[in-house]
């Protein structure tokens, strides 16, 4: 019997530095989001509101970002 093709989701990875001076590395992003005119802002977005669920979970007020650049560029 042949399986059922599952979606596949394409993901970047982000560098994010935070304005502590802090660094998370890897952070996954939907490659859907990025693109077109807006280019890799949509990424920080994206960033912005994993930071903010974690922050809800852990209790731990998100800190600010200062940049994002693509891992391994």
């Amino acid at each position: 019997m042949a399986k059922k093709p599952t979606a596949r989701t394409e993901f970047v990875m982000f560098d994010v530095v935070y304005e502590d001076g802090s660094q998370r590395s890897n952070r996954k992003v939907d490659a859907s989001l990025l693109g077109g005119l807006d280019g890799d802002e949509p990424a920080k977005t994206a960033i912005m509101e994993q930071d903010r669920a974690i922050s809800e979970k852990s209790g731990i007020p998100p800190l600010a970002i200062k940049s994002i650049k693509r891992s391994g560029k």
